[in-house]
């Protein structure tokens, strides 16, 4: 055992004896014979299943183009917003299945599902759309109704007399 009798010698003693920390390998792209990611988006009642795959920058929802689908613009700009900020935009064809919910709802879904399977098929995306927060499932549901109460939270009307 060595005299340790300075920070210094503490310092050298222990940087001498750690363990190398492991290794993290890089993760590694998941796509499928066909060359396609997929990945699941949810958002309130809305699910969505999502392929992405390297093509012109086509989306398709429920066989639907985006615009045919989604027809107010403030939904398709919602659809784009993982292209964006991944700096891919035209680069993925999209094609996505949803169930459930409303339009803003699976609007939601959907863009959470083209985030996730992005990160899959390109992990070195991972950092903007996780730093984008696009990768976080909004856990925000309708609130269920309770019993004696008119709606979740509201009572029903007071009658003095």
């Amino acid at each position: 055992m060595s005299d340790i009798k300075s920070l210094d010698d503490l310092k050298a003693a222990v940087v001498g004896t750690s363990a190398a920390a492991p290794e993290v390998a890089p993760r590694e792209p998941v796509r499928d014979s066909l060359g396609r990611s997929y990945a699941t988006g949810k958002r309130k009642d809305a699910v969505a299943r999502v392929w992405v795959k390297p093509g012109k920058g086509k989306v398709t929802v429920n066989g639907k183009d985006i615009n045919a689908y989604f027809a107010r613009p403030v939904l398709q700009m919602i659809l784009k917003q993982p292209f964006q900020i991944a700096n891919v935009e035209g680069q993925f064809d999209v094609v996505a299945t949803v169930k459930g919910g409303g339009l803003s709802g699976q609007a939601g879904a959907v863009k959470h599902g083209i985030s996730k399977a992005l990160q899959i098929y390109e992990p070195s995306l991972r950092g903007a759309l996780k730093a984008a927060g696009f990768l976080t499932r909004d856990s925000r549901v309708v609130e269920r109704k309770k019993y004696g109460k008119a709606k979740a939270r509201r009572s029903f009307q007071f009658s003095k007399r």
